[in-house]
């Protein structure tokens, strides 16, 4: 969707967030994967963008807060996260919120159709791990798709 550079961004800052991330999500991820997987899996993207918004503008700040999901998911509730993140993280009104909104569904739902066509069964480390990895490939992608839209590019050097 053009939406990311051919060579994605890299921002170790971003990187490091991750597992402290994923360790607060996951409880909160897995709850909400049974009846809305889409919702369990998108939040991870919008999660990728306010991150990566934050190291953009105020990292002094923002990194040093001790549960960064926590923080983010108790400004509305985790069921209000993708809005609060567009508004207030991001800034986004008008098509600019819907055209998000849209694409991070279109993204999870991609993922969560490749999570099934690996028929593993749920309840088992296999599931899990899969679950994991697709949450880790979603917030470098929302991460990703922040950055080039604040004007981050990765390009070859001559």
């Amino acid at each position: 969707m053009k939406e990311v550079d051919e060579r994605l961004p890299e921002c170790p800052d971003v990187e490091e967030k991750w597992e402290e991330i994923a360790k607060s999500y996951v409880p909160d991820g897995i709850r909400e994967f049974q009846n809305y997987p889409s919702a369990s899996l998108g939040w991870m993207m919008y999660i990728g963008m306010a991150v990566a918004k934050m190291w953009d503008t105020e990292w002094d700040i923002y990194s040093k807060i001790e549960d960064l999901y926590t923080y983010i998911r108790d400004k509305r509730g985790y069921d209000a996260m993708d809005e609060y993140i567009r508004e207030e993280v991001l800034l986004l009104k008008g098509d600019d919120y819907t055209q998000l909104e849209k694409l991070t569904g279109e993204c999870a739902s991609r993922v969560y159709n490749a999570l099934m066509h690996q028929h593993l069964e749920p309840g088992t480390k296999e599931a899990f791990n899969g679950y994991i990895a697709c949450l880790r490939q979603l917030y470098h992608m929302g991460a990703a798709i922040q950055l080039k839209r604040m004007g981050y590019h990765m390009t070859k050097m001559n």
